[in-house]
C-alpha cells in the first residue's frame, strides 16, 4: 500500500561548503599506539571516498599516557582532525561532549581499532544526509555481515541483544557494535536524557530513539574482531545489567518525556490514499479483467463441446467448475499476488463458493430462458450465459479481493 508522507529536511551542503557535514567522533582511552595509524587510515578513506567536507574529532577521555600527545600531533598534521580532552573516563561521557559541542549535522562515531570496514560508512550517513533516517547504526547480526569472531564474544552479544528484545521490547539487531551516527537535531533532543556515561550509552540512546518514533537505518557491517581488545567483559556486563534495569523502570513509570519527543522529532503522521479508491484497485481490476477474458473464453469452448452430449445444464457445471478451480489459481497469482501454498486451501475453498453463486446465476439464467422461450437458439443460449458471467464475474472479483487482499 502507497502513504505519503512530510519528509526531513535532508542537510543541505555542497561538496565545497567550509562548514564539515559529518564528525566521526573517535573517543580514546590510552591509545597512544593504535591512534595514528586509525586516524590516518580514515582520514585517507573520508578524504578519497566520502563527497562532502568531514571532521575526525579524538575525544580522549582521561587518558594517562601519551594519547592526547599523539591527537595533538595528527590536529597539527591534519587540518580536518581536531581533539576534545576530558578528565573523566566513559565512552559515553566523551561521544556526549563531542557531539554536543560538533557544528556538524550528522555525527558518527567508530570504535579506535577500526573493527568495521569502512566501506560501511557512507551507507551509514547517507540516509542521515539525505533526512531519509534519524539515527544509523552498523549491525554484526545481519545475514549478509562478514564477522570474525571468538565464540565467547559471539555467545555474548548474540545474548545481550535477545536480553533487549526481551526487556526492553527492542526491536533494532545489534546495540553494541561500535559504528553509528545520528543527526545533529535528534541528538540535540535525545542527549540531555541519557544517564549513561559508560558502555551501556549506546542502548540507552536507541530505546529512546525508537520508543520516540524515530527512524533507525541498519547496515550490515564486515567486521573483525580486535584480540588486543581491553574491554572488561564482566564489568560492563554488569553495567549493562544496571543500565537495563533502570531504563526498564523509567519506561514503566512512565518517567521520561517520550510523548514530548515523539512531538518534537518524530515524523508526520502518514496518510492513506482516499478510502474510495483501495490501493491498487485499478490494476488488480486489469488483471482480473485479463484472467476473467481467458476464463471466459474456456468456459464458452469447454461449454460448447460438452452442450451436445450432456445437455446444457451439465455442460454449464462442468465448463463453470473446471474454469473456476483454473481461474481462481490464476488470480491468486497474478491478480493479487499471493504466493506459496499459505492458505491455498482456503483460497480455493472461497473460490468455489464463488463458483457455486455463479452457477446459480448462470443455471437460473439458463432455465429462465428454457422455461420462456422452449428450445432457445444456441445464439441466444451463449447471449444470456455472458451476461450471466458479467455478473458472476464482478461478484467473484468482490470475494476474491477480501478473501486475498493482502498488505506488502
Amino acid at each position: 500500500m502507497t502513504f505519503t508522507s512530510e519528509p526531513r529536511a535532508a542537510v543541505q551542503a555542497r561538496p565545497t561548503a567550509p562548514t564539515a557535514v559529518l564528525d566521526v567522533v573517535v573517543p580514546v582511552h590510552n591509545e597512544e599506539t593504535d591512534l595514528a595509524p586509525c586516524v590516518r587510515r580514515l582520514h585517507a578513506h573520508l578524504t578519497a571516498h566520502f563527497p562532502y567536507p568531514f571532521r575526525i574529532t579524538v575525544a580522549d577521555n582521561a587518558s594517562v599516557d601519551g594519547t592526547l600527545a599523539v591527537a595533538e600531533a595528527l590536529a597539527a598534521e591534519l587540518p580536518e582532525v581536531g581533539v576534545l580532552h576530558l578528565d573523566a573516563k566513559g565512552r559515553g561521557r566523551a561521544l556526549r561532549a563531542a557531539w554536543s559541542a560538533s557544528p556538524a549535522p550528522v555525527l558518527a562515531y567508530m570504535d579506535v581499532d577500526l573493527s568495521t570496514d569502512l566501506a560501511a560508512l557512507l551507507p551509514l550517513v547517507a540516509p542521515l544526509i539525505s533526512g531519509h533516517s534519524d539515527l544509523a547504526i552498523g549491525t554484526r547480526l545481519a545475514r549478509t555481515s562478514r564477522v570474525v569472531r571468538g565464540a565467547k564474544r559471539e555467545v555474548i552479544s548474540r545474548g545481550y541483544n535477545l536480553l533487549l528484545r526481551g526487556a526492553l521490547a527492542v526491536r533494532f539487531s545489534d546495540a553494541q557494535c561500535g559504528f553509528k551516527a545520528i543527526r545533529a537535531d535528534v541528538a540535540a533532543g535525545l542527549l540531555p536524557l541519557v544517564q549513561d556515561t559508560g558502555w551501556f550509552f549506546d542502548t540507552e540512546l536507541l530505546v529512546l530513539a525508537q520508543r520516540s518514533g524515530l527512524r533507525i537505518h541498519e547496515v550490515p557491517v564486515d567486521w573483525v574482531d580486535d584480540p588486543d581488545s581491553r574491554v572488561d567483559i564482566v564489568a560492563t556486563a554488569m553495567a549493562d545489567l544496571r543500565g537495563i534495569w533502570r531504563l526498564g523502570r523509567a519506561l514503566v513509570a512512565g518517567a521520561l518525556p517520550l510523548a514530548d519527543l515523539r512531538a518534537q522529532l518524530g515524523r508526520a503522521p502518514l496518510h492513506a490514499p482516499p478510502a474510495q479508491v483501495p490501493a491498487g484497485l485499478p490494476r488488480q481490476l486489469a488483471r482480473f479483467a485479463v484472467v476473467g477474458v481467458g476464463s471466459t473464453l474456456a468456459y464458452l469452448v469447454l461449454f460448447l463441446l460438452a452442450r451436445g452430449p450432456l445437455g446444457a445444464q451439465p455442460a454449464n457445471l462442468l465448463a463453470l467448475l473446471v474454469t473456476a478451480v483454473a481461474n481462481t489459481a490464476a488470480n491468486r497469482r497474478l491478480t493479487f499476488g499471493v504466493t506459496g501454498r499459505r492458505h491455498a486451501g482456503r483460497h480455493h475453498l472461497q473460490g468455489l463458493l464463488a463458483f457455486a453463486l455463479g452457477l446459480a446465476l448462470t443455471s437460473g439464467s439458463l432455465a429462465v430462458l428454457h422455461a420462456t422461450a422452449g428450445t432457445p437458439p444456441r445464439a441466444l443460449e451463449l447471449t444470456v450465459l455472458i451476461g450471466a458471467n458479467l455478473a458472476a464475474t464482478a461478484l467473484r472479483f468482490t470475494l476474491l479481493r477480501l478473501a486475498m487482499h493482502h498488505r506488502a
